[in-house]
């Protein structure tokens, strides 16, 4: 596994700490975050084209809007291995 960190949530508390990687490797984009809570999923899954629950193994996550910056320089990252 070839992972390289992007980042941090900038307002960190050291508990909950929001995090970018990047696998070069895999060219898969890795995110640490919160835990949408049972009525986020629910609507989500709503609003979903997909017929079935959301599946074993998967969640909906929910990152703060300052990490956005770092979503971008992740998706950058991948990008540049083309």
């Amino acid at each position: 596994m070839d992972l390289r960190f992007i980042g941090i949530d900038p307002e960190t508390d050291e508990d909950g700490c929001p995090t970018v990687w990047v696998d070069h490797a895999a060219e898969d984009l890795l995110i640490q975050s919160y835990t949408a809570d049972s009525e986020t999923a629910e609507k989500c899954h709503s609003l979903s084209p997909a017929k079935a629950p959301i599946p074993p193994g998967e969640t909906v996550i929910r990152f703060p809007r300052r990490m956005v910056p770092l979503i971008r320089k992740a998706c950058d990252e991948l990008d540049e291995l083309d």
